[in-house]
C-alpha cells in the first residue's frame, strides 16, 4: 500500500481483508488497485475491494483479469495519488506480466523519509531472486530483468513476497565469495529475527547480490557452467541458474 494520508493505492491484493483493515486503521480511501499479473494470490481481493471502495483497477493488457479494469502494456502511463507511473512489460513469470515505475516519489517508511524512484515489480524480481518461469522462457525473463536492472540505482524495489532469506541462501550457494552478499544476508537475518520486513530493496542492492541480475558476472557464470557445462551463453547460463533454484 502507498498512501498520501488521505487516499491509497494497493498493489496485487490477493486478500481484501488486510487491505480493508489497513484502510480503516489509517482513515484512508482506496482510490486505485494496481495488478501486475493474473495469479490468484495477486488478484483474489480485487472484486471485494472494488465493490467496497469503488477503486479504479489497472492491470496487464494480455492476461485474464477481474473485470472491469483499465488494461495497460509496456510504454503506457497511468496516474495515481498524483504520481506518474510508467508501465514496463516484464514477461517470464507469466506471459503478460507488467511492472509499474515512478521516477520520483517522496516516501516516509518505517520512520525514515526519502526521495527516490519506486518500482512495483510483482513476481518478476525479488530481493535475491526472481520469479519461477511458469509461462515464459529464460530468454524472456533475462530480457525483463535487464530492463529492471537498467533503472536508476536508487530505485526502491517493491516486490510482492518476503522470500528474501530463502533467496539469499541460494545466492550464497551460487556465489559464496561475494562479500556484499554475505553482509546483506546478515542484515536481512537480523531484520527477520526482529520481526521486520527486508523490503523494499533497491536496484543497486540487487545488482550487488542477486544471482539473476549477476548471471553475466564471471563468478556466477562459472558456478552455472560447473553445474551444466552445456548451458553456455547468456541465456544458457541464466536458464541453468533458474533451474538450479527450482530444485535448491
Amino acid at each position: 500500500m502507498l498512501h498520501n494520508g488521505t487516499h491509497a493505492l494497493v498493489v496485487d491484493p490477493g486478500d481484501a481483508a488486510p487491505v480493508l483493515a489497513a484502510l480503516a486503521k489509517h482513515g484512508l480511501t482506496l482510490s486505485d488497485i494496481l495488478i501486475t499479473h493474473h495469479h490468484a494470490d495477486h488478484v483474489g481481493g480485487v472484486d471485494q475491494l472494488r465493490q467496497a471502495t469503488g477503486a479504479r483497477v489497472f492491470g496487464p493488457a494480455f492476461e485474464t483479469m477481474p473485470e472491469p479494469l483499465t488494461r495497460l502494456s509496456g510504454g503506457e502511463r497511468m496516474g495515481a495519488l498524483g504520481l506518474d507511473f510508467g508501465v514496463i512489460d516484464v514477461p517470464g513469470h507469466t506471459a503478460g506480466h507488467i511492472a509499474y515505475f515512478c521516477r520520483d516519489v517522496a516516501l516516509q517508511f518505517q520512520g525514515q523519509a526519502s526521495q527516490a524512484p519506486l518500482l512495483f515489480c510483482g513476481d518478476t524480481l525479488f530481493s535475491g531472486g526472481c520469479g519461477r518461469l511458469f509461462e515464459g522462457t529464460p530468454a524472456q525473463m533475462l530480457e525483463s530483468l535487464d530492463k529492471l536492472a537498467a533503472l536508476p540505482a536508487a530505485t526502491r524495489v517493491c516486490c510482492t513476497h518476503e522470500y528474501t532469506l530463502s533467496n539469499l541462501r541460494f545466492a550464497v550457494a551460487v556465489e559464496p565469495g561475494n562479500a556484499a552478499l554475505a553482509d546483506y544476508q546478515a542484515h536481512c537475518i537480523a531484520l527477520r529475527e526482529a520481526n521486520q520486513i527486508t523490503l523494499p530493496s533497491s536496484i543497486a542492492q540487487e545488482l550487488a547480490i542477486n544471482p539473476f541480475l549477476r548471471s553475466r558476472c564471471p563468478s556466477v557464470a562459472a558456478a552455472a557452467l560447473a553445474r551444466n557445462p552445456q548451458g553456455t551463453g547468456d541465456i544458457g547460463i541464466f536458464a541453468t541458474i533458474r533451474e538450479w533454484k527450482n530444485t535448491f
